[in-house]
């Protein structure tokens, strides 16, 4: 039998990069990843290939990557000393963002996505320090060695996660939160959320082959952002990507029409919805 296209979580990040490439090469893109298209290489191509129907919602991805750079940028002209980037994948911040050279990034992911990124990368120079940490998020010990050794070298941290939640249990979510939460100097948290109705569409849309791939769909809370408060952090800001694009023109006649009514914020769990939401440590 012939080896599928997406073999696992990883080459979720193959395919993902494919949709960063097709905005870089836009006439006026909305943020600039001349990285991407060789992150993606041959396989992140077939992929998107191979699931033609995904392309149509490219302006999610778009207005996901544009939400978080925003509230990077916000964070660092705040004062964040560190950004954190959970299951990083093939994230090229560090080297096409404007960053201070004295910014401390962090990248952390399984071992084999963070070895093939350093290879393709590795002439390439980042606009700030830039660490690389091999390790299983889904290991508890593990994580919680590594944040507590980044919160003694932080005095203000920006903690970012794009596709990582959504593969996670809810009970996992909130391990991740309070482990995060457990630390002072982690301020900050900038999460992509998906809702129930979304969800719903995209296992009826993509989900058996993720879950072919081991990588099922999961989280999606019906309360929304207010999922995080018993975890240890309280929303602050929340912006749906539909409305995103639609400020960003990145929507068809059809998608235009619906951002036409008012943004649910993620709290309303029959509605279809995605976000991105930037949350407050909330513990004393």
């Amino acid at each position: 039998m012939a080896e599928p296209l997406i073999r696992n979580i990883s080459d979720t990040a193959l395919w993902v990069a494919i949709y960063r490439a097709m905005e870089t090469e836009q006439k006026s893109p909305v943020f600039s990843d001349p990285f991407a298209r060789k992150l993606a290489g041959s396989r992140g191509e077939e992929i998107m290939a191979s699931i033609r129907k995904s392309q149509q919602y490219a302006w999610s991805y778009t207005a996901r990557t544009y939400l978080v750079d925003t509230f990077v940028q916000q964070e660092v002209a705040r004062g964040a000393d560190m950004v954190i980037d959970l299951a990083a994948g093939l994230d090229a911040r560090p080297y096409r963002m404007q960053l201070p050279s004295s910014l401390q990034w962090v990248e952390i992911d399984l071992p084999e996505i963070m070895v093939y990124k350093s290879e393709i990368l590795k002439g390439e120079k980042p606009a700030c320090r830039l660490e690389r940490i091999p390790i299983d998020l889904a290991n508890p010990a593990a994580r919680r060695g590594v944040f507590e050794e980044l919160g003694r070298l932080t005095k203000r941290a920006l903690i970012i996660s794009e596709g990582l939640l959504i593969y996670l249990t809810a009970d996992d979510v909130c391990a991740l939160a309070k482990d995060l939460a457990s630390q002072p100097a982690f301020q900050r948290w900038a999460t992509d959320l998906t809702n129930p109705a979304l969800l719903k569409m995209l296992q009826k849309q993509i989900g058996s082959r993720l879950g072919d791939a081991g990588a099922p769909l999961k989280f999606a809370p019906a309360e929304g952002p207010h999922f995080f408060e018993k975890c240890g952090w309280k929303p602050v800001d929340v912006h749906g990507m539909l409305h995103t694009a639609a400020k960003l023109h990145r929507l068809s006649l059809l998608f235009r029409l619906f951002a036409l009514f008012p943004d649910t914020k993620g709290e309303k769990a029959k509605a279809i919805w995605g976000g991105v939401v930037l949350l407050e440590r909330a513990i004393d």
